[in-house]
């Protein structure tokens, strides 16, 4: 790559870092430009290892030296500029230090994300990137298999998702459902247990479902505000709920989400998931 120091903020090899704090504008020019912004040096060697290819990156130039190794294999330029400068473009101070255009990698099939997977996570119509992130950082940490995401759920990548999950959207294998909630038939046809998260007198308690749970699962969790559609918990096999006290009817969901996927973990090398004593 090659090292440019920045002297002009309208080149248009910087597009790709201008209005970065847009949320509405970032929405629909980085997936329809085929790019996500990773942030920090941690992120962008998880992209890397990923497989990954960065168009371009920016930092300050005490974190030259840092970056560079790790891109100098590829093509495009690395931005240099003073922080002033660089937070004159973002919209922010890039306390991280850099920041990496990569190319969108191309989304895998939903076979091909489930195929041998026994903990799923489904999340419906999610919008929050903070939450997004920190679900997929839950995922990773906790060894579920795989995330499927509806089509109105925010962008795992991007760049907010990203740092929240501190790269493991980078690692844990997802894509996007072509529609909710008849994807659901794409889990059943794999044999999946769909198992909603939600507040309903029928519900089964979590570690009552976690005591005996089927072998292959798929836990659906719903929107920050009016939690699961309709639609969605009919089309559940079972609907879970995590009992709480003092009044508190729920969890944020990325919290509940951590607690599930403790709860529901496969131990390795067993043929079951271990409950939480």
């Amino acid at each position: 790559m090659r090292i440019t120091r920045i002297t002009d903020l309208d080149r248009d090899e910087l597009a790709d870092y201008s209005r970065l704090t847009d949320v509405a504008l970032r929405r629909k020019t980085e997936p329809e430009g085929g790019l996500y912004i990773a942030e920090s040096s941690k992120v962008i060697r998880r992209a890397l290892d990923a497989g990954h290819v960065p168009r371009s990156v920016l930092l300050s130039e005490k974190w030259l030296a840092d970056i560079e190794p790790l891109v100098e294999q590829y093509d495009g330029q690395i931005f240099v500029g003073e922080a002033d400068v660089l937070e004159e473009l973002t919209g922010y101070h890039l306390h991280r230090g850099a920041l990496a255009a990569m190319h969108r990698p191309e989304l895998p099939s939903v076979e091909s994300v489930l195929e041998g997977a026994r903990r799923v996570v489904v999340l419906e119509d999610i919008v929050d990137h903070t939450n997004v992130g920190a679900i997929f950082r839950a995922v990773a940490g906790l060894g579920a298999d795989a995330v499927l995401v509806t089509p109105r759920s925010a962008d795992p990548l991007y760049r907010r998702s990203v740092r929240v999950s501190m790269g493991t959207v980078l690692q844990v294998p997802w894509t996007r459902l072509p529609d909710w909630p008849e994807g659901a038939e794409f889990l059943r046809a794999a044999g999946f247990d769909i198992a909603a998260l939600a507040l309903r007198d029928d519900a089964v308690t979590l570690d009552a479902y976690a005591a005996d749970p089927p072998d292959k699962i798929a836990m659906l969790f719903g929107t920050e505000g009016d939690g699961l559609s309709h639609r969605a918990l009919e089309a559940a096999d079972t609907v879970v709920t995590i009992p709480m006290l003092h009044g508190v009817d729920s969890l944020n969901v990325a919290a509940a989400s951590a607690v599930v996927l403790w709860s529901l973990r496969v131990s390795p090398g067993s043929g079951g998931a271990e409950a939480a004593q």
